[in-house]
């Protein structure tokens, strides 16, 4: 019986190998004699689930969802009633209820989890919702009132200053969250933030800081950032020096232990840490943010900050927006809302309805809602704006008009229309900096410039557009890429670091320029990456940790990084994959104009569509 079932469900087309054995190993511990449908297709569709970036699986719509996708065979899949399927789950000896120490764990929602994300789930919104409850000593109201006003511009309107509330929530919270888009002033909030902290908070001990993000790159990124941010700052020069330059990957933070899946600090070894503060959240997976907030210290101050829109992480979870409970933007309690007003000046109180949920989580989120970057009605502003409401029609309208050049729309019907188009543009976008000598210059050329694209395959794929590049850039002489030869270098191949390597400090999304070196007279070819306060990185091609060539990226290795331009290609079919959360990521990452080229129908549905990760995280921090 077991064999005919492996053989359904192998039939549906939706199941790869390991869901189906893993199914197989969650039957036989069941106990029950020969095969039971019940348990081995919720042990394979959980397998899947979570393959898919979902937390758990939900009995409710599952079957509905599955027989929207059956690919192969009427009767390939049939799902029992959902009360003959809890039913026999519960009677499986592989599966427990929340508390025990199953396999798997049905909660009375009808969500059934793999036992190690029931667990990261339950140890998060447990640490959460405590330290959500946790305040801080009290403070002088009258002299931090002055500070902050000192340290933020004047604000001659009448909005609310978002950035200031920010500062007074995690002034008064040990735990907060600074969510907003590009060009909303998370750094800049952040680095006030600390200068507060350590004038009021911290004025007889000099705290421990760590600043830290989920990447290389991104770590990088918030180490400038910081830097840049100190500079503006006006405080005593010995607040600066206790400002940390440095950021860490999460795993360099927390130490990962060779061959395992645990880090030496956690929750029985604590961080050695007063405040840390964790950029690019959204891009965190539900383990890995779970083991970081059970490695911060209890009494210390946890501040996340990230853009709840964004991409979710590449791994199973979107914890950021179920901790900001995504598209809701949830009033302060009373309390909090006074003690903002007496700190910061913004009487937040008359604008913000009131709170929801018992957890307290709504008085330590703060949605910084104004880009000081991009218009909020027309250009890149607007449009992200239209695509993160899901208003496709609204969207188009904005790229379709003709006096607005920082936002463009091109119709590619196919393959070959898009290489006819891409040939201008990867000579108008990439030609200036292959004519540059200076390492430092041809970098910043580069990066001025950048091709996204939605998939990795295909003919609208990254790996595609690469090779379009190439040959595009060969017949005009500007490269000469050694067609015949397995060596890949030429002069001017740009390229995307995959893999972190902290000997040579390299990190997944560095970019770099491949050049000869004009201070060396061995005509050899180097790798040049940013180094710090201006300087550059030079390294064999040799060493180099696993990398690609990298005239066009894919939109998720994009996060985290921005470019002057950028032209975001779209298939010409549509993907479940391609969400608004994509296209609202892609266009955030210009900072002046943003083309998208690809198919209208696949754009409209794509931003109809929104990142749907099964969990119960959301439910456990606000119901």
């Amino acid at each position: 019986m077991t064999k005919k079932i492996i053989t359904d469900l192998k039939q549906t087309g939706l199941f790869y190998d390991i869901d189906l054995q893993f199914a197989d190993f969650i039957n036989r511990l069941s106990g029950s004699s020969g095969g039971n449908p019940e348990i081995f297709l919720g042990a394979a569709l959980v397998s899947r689930a979570t393959g898919n970036g979902d937390i758990c699986l939900d009995l409710n719509s599952a079957c509905e969802t599955l027989r929207s996708q059956k690919r192969v065979g009427p009767d390939a899949l049939i799902c029992p009633p959902l009360s003959r399927w809890r039913e026999k789950l519960g009677s499986s000896h592989a599966v427990g209820k929340p508390g025990d120490e199953r396999p798997l764990i049905l909660d009375d929602r009808n969500r059934l989890y793999l036992y190690r994300y029931w667990e990261y789930e339950k140890n998060l919104a447990d640490s959460l919702r405590e330290r959500a409850k946790s305040v801080t000593q009290e403070l002088n109201h009258e002299d931090l009132h002055q500070r902050v006003t000192g340290l933020f511009p004047q604000n001659n309107s009448q909005e609310i200053n978002w950035q200031k509330v920010a500062t007074g929530i995690a002034m008064l919270k040990r735990f907060s969250v600074i969510t907003g888009g590009p060009g909303s002033g998370k750094t800049f909030t952040i680095a006030r933030i600390l200068t507060l902290l350590l004038e009021f908070a911290y004025q007889d001990a000099k705290p421990h800081i760590y600043l830290a993000a989920p990447t290389g790159k991104a770590a990088a990124r918030l180490s400038d950032a910081v830097k840049q941010a100190k500079h503006q700052l006006q405080c005593h020069h010995s607040l600066l020096e206790s400002i940390p330059d440095e950021a860490y990957t999460l795993h360099r933070l927390l130490k990962p232990i060779p061959g395992s899946p645990y880090f030496r600090y956690n929750g029985e070894n604590p961080l050695p840490a007063d405040i840390v503060i964790v950029d690019e959240a959204s891009m965190i997976d539900l383990a890995l943010i779970s083991k970081l907030v059970q490695a911060v210290p209890a009494s210390a101050r946890l501040i996340m900050v990230g853009d709840k829109d964004q991409l979710a992480s590449v791994e199973a979870g979107s914890v950021l927006g179920d901790i900001c409970d995504r598209n809701v933007i949830h009033g302060f309690s009373k309390e909090i809302a006074k003690q903002i007003k007496e700190l910061t000046g913004e009487p937040i109180s008359q604008s913000v309805g009131a709170g929801h949920g018992n957890s307290g989580l709504q008085d330590c989120i703060v949605v910084l809602q104004k880009s000081h970057r991009f218009t909020p009605s027309g250009g890149i502003g607007g449009l992200s704006r239209a695509v993160n409401r899901g208003d496709p029609v609204g969207s188009l309208n904005l790229l379709s008009n003709p006096d607005d050049d920082s936002i463009t729309w091109l119709e590619i019907r196919n393959p070959r229309e898009l290489v006819q188009e891409l040939a201008n543009r990867i000579i108008y976008g990439y030609s200036r900096y292959l004519k540059l000598k200076d390492p430092i210059q041809a970098l910043e050329e580069f990066n001025r410039f950048k091709i996204l694209c939605a998939l990795n395959v295909g003919s609208f794929g990254v790996g595609e557009i690469n090779k379009i590049a190439e040959r595009v850039l060969s017949r005009h002489h500007l490269i000469k890429p050694r067609i015949f030869s397995t060596n890949p270098w030429y002069n001017g191949r740009p390229v995307l670091i995959t893999a972190n390597d902290y000997n040579l400090g390299l990190f997944n999304g560095d970019i770099g320029i491949t050049m000869s070196d004009s201070s060396s007279n061995d005509g050899d070819l180097y790798v040049f990456f940013p180094g710090d306060a201006g300087a550059l990185k030079r390294f064999s091609p040799y060493r180099l940790p696993e990398h690609q060539t990298v005239f066009a990226m894919t939109v998720h290795k994009s996060q985290g990084s921005e470019f002057d331009e950028v032209l975001l290609i779209l298939p010409d079919k549509d993907y479940p994959v391609i969400t608004r959360e994509l296209i609202y990521t892609g266009i955030t990452r210009a900072r002046k104009k943003v083309s998208i080229w690809g198919s209208k129908s696949v754009l409209y549905s794509s931003i109809e569509r929104k990142i749907e990760r099964t969990s119960g995280l959301r439910d456990a921090l606000w119901k």
